[in-house]
Order: structure tokens, then C-alpha cells, then sequence
């Protein structure tokens, strides 16, 4: 076959690319379905070919192709996104990158590389395993680093270390200009990098809109020389984990309001990046009724002093106010499964904790789950209203399903120490975000579920025209936890359309770096960054 030459148009170079090493799968192929489908059993397409890339160039030799053929090109990481936007009916070429997975370190550039087809935990367990360090990110174990960072990437060790792309260095970017042409393209911050604008954009500005990431590069702002094990963070080397339920059974309308209001204040109260709780990691659980409990789980760093005295005290402000002691957590909170074996605190070296966190809960790991999913940042304590809301929701009768649930998950700490305006990921003033989830598996229950999900959001946000618009107590939606409904006018009545409520005032210049970077639109989906009108 060859050696070919190219031109890496970023970097000003000719280099040597080897023969194409894909994988183009057809639909006589009998791994086909398989592959046409997303985690979430919601999304399946038909395609005319779906191809697994194992380097930049075939990525850059399959959309050239598509682009060629006026092929709708659609990309896959690790197959989590909420919405369509991977798997849908116009869906022609789907660019897999599942086996684009490798996690090394970059000499060139003095950065750890993660290759866009690596899930979280292969990142974690790799960087941990070699140079003892990582990066703030989920815990949900088969997620994909392609579309997870280019949206912000929130984690468990959030409020100590901020969001992943804080310590977002380069992306190596497949683009198409506005001739066609198809090319590899490296960002990095550096101020004088002609392409930071699209290192920018990929640090909050969400997946699919400016061309396809084949790797990321990690190193922390400041860090210097070229040891791997000093340009990343060092995760704690224990944790204590601890978690509580209280009895749906036992929980009125007022305490389940109280605890609500509780997580709330503790977050607004322990917002700064310099508070000495930001450490603290908690996840509140709002389930259904029928979960039989509402609850509690929090980690925090066992290295730092003190760590059981405030943990215990974070879980006695919890309590405050209800008349209900708090017992073993028996149900599961959200993506996280039940843990009665932590009632009582218990200590657990960072990464088996962390692999614990992921393997918690079995839907994570259901091939046949569907859901649906909907998402608050919040900069305020909850107002009656959308307290009566959720309890009304949250025990409805007519759902008898322990897996919906309304999530609160801890922002602040060292997330609010960036200013909106250097990433792309501008929700720096959240105090925690909200998501509501529900899970299910026959298809015969979508309307159900579905319907569940607009009901108790529409009904949270009925002052405010059904959507979560930046004011004193809510501040927007969270661009990875895509909602297609903010851009239908039956549901988002609210005035702000969805592009604003996920990038605010930094939706402009995502607008400008995608007139410049995918000026033919080649890269889009429902809630792609769209180009400026003329």
C-alpha cells in the first residue's frame, strides 16, 4: 500500500503517515448493529458505514472521504451522549473512535495525550499507574474522553482541582476549510498559537461543532519541566467515602424540602476556591418514591487534616432540621448503586475508590438501558415553588420506578476560580448543578419516562417559562447533558434560547471559531454551535 506524505498544515511540516489502518463496516457486516447504537438504547442509526479509526489520519482520510462524497458525518467516543446527535436518521458516516484509545506522554509537547476513544477510567488508571497522577473527571467508567472534555468535564475531585479542561493543554483537531480541504490541525493555550481560539473552544464549547478531537493534551497551567509526574495533579491517596439514606417513609413534605435546601446552603456557603471543605465531594439523591429512600453520598480527601471531623460535621449539617435519624443507604443515587457498607466512614486508597464509584451501580453498565435526562446549574437555595414541584413529582403515583431520580452534584471550590470568560465552560459561578435522570428498559415505556422527565422540569421552572434562565437562584444547563427540548418553543417558553443557557455570553465567540474553523457546517447536530449570520 505505501507510505504517504502530508502536509500538517498546523504545524508547517511534511511528515511520514503510514497506510490507512481503519476499519470500514457495512451494513452486511455482522457487527453492524452493534455499532450503530448508542449507550442509551434510545439512539440507533443506519448508516451506510460506520469506521473504526486507529490513528489521526484515518480520521483525517474518512471525513475527507465523506466530506468528498457529501456524506452526513457523525463521530463516537465513548457512545454517552443524552441526545440523537450521533445516532440519528441522517446519520451516513459514523467516525468510531472507540479503538483510538491510548494514554501516554507526549515529549513533544510536555503533556500526557489522551487519545480520544479512551473511556475515564482507562485515563485514570493509566495516568495513576504510571506517574501517580490525573485529572478531574466523572466517575462513570465507560464514558469517552472525545465528547466528556469538549463540554467542560465536572468530576468527583472537582471543587479541589477544577474542571478537566483547567488542565487542558492542546487538542489535535481534524477541520475542513472552506474548500474542502480536510487536515489536522494542533491547538494549543499557548498565546501565540495562531489555532488557541480552537484550543478554546474545546474547553466547554461542547462535542461536534468545529471538527473531529483525536487526542487531548493534559498539563496543569505553571507546571514545569518535563516529568509527567509533576505536570498533573496528585489525587489524593486515600479517600473517605460515607453514605446515608433517609426513609421515604418517614420524610413529609417539609423535611424533604429541609434536606434539599440543606445541600444547597452547604454548597453556597463552602463556594470559594480557597474554602477549606472544597475537598468534600457530596451527591444528594432526590429518587422517586419508589426507591424507598433519599440519598446521601459523600468522599473526601483523607490526606487533608481534619478529614473526619468534617465530614462528620458536613453530615450533621445535612440532618439539620429533620426529625428522621438517617440510616444505611439501601437504593441507588443515580448512577451511583447502593452502599449501606458505608454508614460508617470508611478509608479506601483513591483509585480502587474511584473504580468502586464507577462499578457502583448497574445501569452504567446495562447494554439495554434507555433514559432521558434534563440539567440546572444553581447560584441559589431552592424558592417554594420548586420545592412543591419536585415533591410532587418526585411521589407521583402513577411511576413505580426506583431508577428516576433528580441529582445534585457539588460545583464551587476551585471550578469558581477561573474567570467565565478563559475556557468556554462558563458556568463558573454554580454553587451545584442539577440532573434529572430516569432509567428504564422497554421501549414501550419512552412516552412514560419521557413524559415524566418534561413534567417535573416544566413544572420546576414554570416561573421562569419552563427552563432553568440565569437569575439569582438558577443559571443555565450543562452542554453534556444535551436536552433537545430547550430548543422546542412547547417547552422552552422562557425566552433564552438553549445555545444561551449552555454558553451565555461566550456563545459569540463560539460562533466566530466555528465561521472560521467549519465554515461549510460539516460538523453539526441539533445543538451544534451554529454559524453567524451573514
Amino acid at each position: 500500500m505505501g507510505i504517504a506524505m502530508i502536509e500538517d498544515v498546523a504545524q508547517g511540516a511534511v511528515i511520514v503517515v503510514p497506510p490507512a489502518d481503519d476499519i470500514a463496516i457495512g451494513v452486511v457486516d455482522r457487527q453492524y448493529e452493534d455499532l450503530v447504537r448508542g449507550v442509551n438504547q434510545r439512539w440507533v442509526a443506519a448508516p451506510e458505514r460506520v469506521v473504526v479509526a486507529t490513528s489521526a489520519e484515518d480520521v483525517r482520510r474518512t471525513v475527507r472521504d465523506a466530506v468528498r462524497e457529501g456524506k452526513r458525518i457523525t463521530v463516537r467516543s465513548g457512545g454517552h451522549c443524552f441526545e440523537d446527535f450521533v445516532y440519528n436518521s441522517e446519520t451516513q458516516v459514523v467516525v468510531d473512535l472507540t479503538e483510538l484509545d491510548e494514554v501516554y506522554y507526549d515529549r513533544r509537547h510536555r503533556a500526557v495525550a489522551v487519545e480520544a476513544g479512551a473511556t475515564i477510567l482507562r485515563m485514570y488508571e493509566t495516568m495513576y499507574k504510571k506517574w501517580g497522577v490525573t485529572v478531574p473527571a466523572g466517575f462513570c467508567p465507560t464514558v469517552g474522553i472525545g465528547g466528556y472534555v469538549s463540554g467542560g468535564g465536572w468530576g468527583t475531585l472537582g471543587r479541589q482541582f477544577g474542571l478537566i479542561v483547567d488542565h487542558l493543554y492542546g487538542v489535535e483537531v481534524v477541520t475542513v476549510d472552506d474548500r474542502g480541504k480536510v487536515r489536522i490541525v494542533v491547538a494549543t493555550r499557548e498565546e501565540h498559537d495562531p489555532n488557541r481560539d480552537l484550543w478554546w473552544a474545546h474547553t466547554g464549547g461542547g462535542g461536534g461543532s468545529f471538527g473531529v478531537v483525536t487526542r487531548y493534551l493534559f498539563r496543569t497551567p505553571g507546571a514545569e519541566g518535563d516529568d509527567p509526574r509533576a505536570l498533573l495533579p496528585h489525587p489524593p491517596r486515600e479517600v473517605i467515602l460515607a453514605a446515608v439514606g433517609w426513609s421515604w417513609a418517614s420524610i413529609d413534605r417539609a423535611e424533604f424540602g429541609r434536606l434539599a435546601r440543606n445541600y444547597a446552603q452547604w454548597h453556597l456557603d463552602n463556594f470559594a476556591p480557597d474554602n477549606p471543605n472544597r475537598d468534600i465531594a457530596a451527591f444528594m439523591g432526590l429518587n422517586h418514591r419508589s426507591a424507598g429512600q433519599i440519598g446521601l453520598i459523600a468522599q473526601i480527601d483523607a490526606d487533608q487534616p481534619d478529614a473526619e471531623e468534617r465530614l462528620t460535621e458536613f453530615f450533621r449539617f445535612m440532618n439539620e432540621g429533620i426529625n428522621v435519624e438517617p440510616e444505611a443507604l439501601t437504593a441507588s443515587v443515580g448512577d451511583l448503586g447502593a452502599l449501606p457498607q458505608f454508614f460508617f466512614q470508611r478509608r479506601l486508597p483513591w483509585l480502587q475508590a474511584t473504580r468502586f464509584f464507577g462499578m457502583s451501580n448497574v445501569q452504567v453498565t446495562d447494554p439495554t438501558f434507555r433514559a432521558e435526562y434534563k440539567s440546572t446549574f444553581m447560584v441559589g437555595n431552592f424558592p417554594d415553588d420548586q420545592l412543591d414541584a419536585l415533591h410532587a413529582h418526585l411521589t407521583r403515583d402513577d411511576i413505580n420506578n426506583p431508577n428516576v431520580t433528580v441529582q445534585l452534584t457539588p460545583y464551587g471550590g476551585e471550578i469558581s476560580a477561573v474567570d467565565p470568560a478563559d475556557t468556554a465552560a462558563v458556568h463558573r459561578g454554580a454553587a451545584f448543578k442539577m440532573l434529572y435522570s430516569a432509567y428504564w428498559t422497554d421501549p414501550a415505556d419512552d412516552d412514560r419516562y419521557v413524559g415524566w422527565a418534561r413534567d417535573i422540569y416544566g413544572e420546576v421552572y414554570a416561573a421562569t417559562g419552563g427552563a432553568p434562565v440565569p437569575n439569582d437562584v438558577t443559571d443555565g444547563c450543562y452542554v453534556n447533558y444535551a436536552d433537545i427540548d430547550l430548543n422546542a418553543p412547547e417547552f422552552n417558553r422562557s425566552g433564552v434560547p438553549w445555545h444561551d443557557l449552555y454558553h451565555k455570553e461566550n456563545y459569540p465567540r463560539l460562533q466566530q471559531i466555528k465561521k472560521n474553523y467549519d465554515p461549510l457546517d460539516v460538523f453539526r447536530h441539533g445543538q451544534s454551535v451554529r454559524l453567524p449570520a451573514v
